[in-house]
């Protein structure tokens, strides 16, 4: 099994930033039942986000809401959420789940956007970007526009709430072409037994990290590979970044805790202030 080749652009790597870039932050979330599947276990990151929401109260903003899983269970704690993504797969997977609970879609607007170009007319209590949503941001230049759109969603004295896994050196050390397989598993979209492989390949210039997912059906038809990018922020830089953005007040967490992050954390956590400052109240 292991010596079929998947599917794969010709020549296409990690050198290749504008393609793999492209590529890798869109065809992961392609089939929403994929997805669904895969992380359908995933919670600790839910329940910090829903704690966040209710924290601060008022509507939530979510920035890579993708099919919902962490919007549906805030606007099930009486939350309010604006979900925004620039997959259509997963924003009909959304949509499709609104239609089977009516009273949730009285509390979760959904729109297709750029988050790096997003204008809405109105401003949020809570800004949120959750699962690794920033890690699809490759470039400076895209990193501060998605920052400049969530100061200029932020109501005054508003959260910015957001994750990113921590760089684990391991993983960006690995050999390129070897696989590293995981259990088959039955595919959710077109039901056959499948084998799966990832490949890890870092571009240290870049600091860009490609996991080539690899799908080899058990049932002779072709295999194919789907690209994820990821660029990896390092923990001081990403603070020296949000600092540089104008945030304020930032706290980080370890793997969805309410503790400091350590060296065997996963995902750090991170929630700041905006810019803008409340109103002063007015003296009686």
């Amino acid at each position: 099994m292991s010596s079929r080749r998947p599917r794969r652009a010709p020549g296409l790597a990690a050198a290749d930033l504008g393609q793999v870039g492209d590529l890798g932050s869109l065809a992961h979330y392609a089939d929403a039942a994929y997805y669904d599947r895969t992380y359908r276990n995933r919670a600790s990151d839910v329940a910090w986000y829903v704690r966040r929401a209710k924290q601060v109260g008022g509507e939530v903003l979510e920035l890579g809401a993708g099919s919902g899983r962490v919007a549906l269970e805030v606007a099930r704690a009486g939350l309010s959420v604006t979900a925004v993504d620039l997959s259509r797969p997963m924003l009909r997977a959304l949509e499709a789940k609104l239609e089977q609970e009516p009273e949730l879609r009285k509390r979760v607007r959904v729109k297709h956007a750029d988050f790096t170009k997003l204008a809405i007319r109105r401003k949020f209590a809570l800004v949120t970007a959750p699962f690794n949503v920033v890690l699809h941001l490759y470039g400076l230049d895209e990193v501060r526009a998605f920052f400049a759109t969530v100061q200029r969603h932020l109501q005054p004295g508003g959260m910015f709430a957001f994750d990113f896994s921590m760089p684990q050196p391991d993983d960006l050390a690995l050999d390129p072409n070897k696989r590293y397989f995981a259990p088959r598993f039955r595919h959710p979209t077109t039901g056959v037994l499948t084998r799966y492989a990832e490949r890890f390949e870092y571009d240290p210039l870049r600091q860009l990290l490609v996991v080539w997912m690899e799908f080899f059906p058990e049932d002779g038809s072709p295999a194919w590979t789907v690209p994820l990018t990821h660029r990896q922020f390092f923990p001081l830089e990403m603070r020296a970044l949000l600092e540089a953005a104008g945030f304020r007040g930032i706290e980080y967490f370890g793997d969805f805790s309410e503790a400091a992050p350590d060296a065997q954390t996963d995902s750090i956590a991170v929630i700041c202030r905006g810019s803008g400052r409340k109103p002063a109240q007015r003296r009686r």
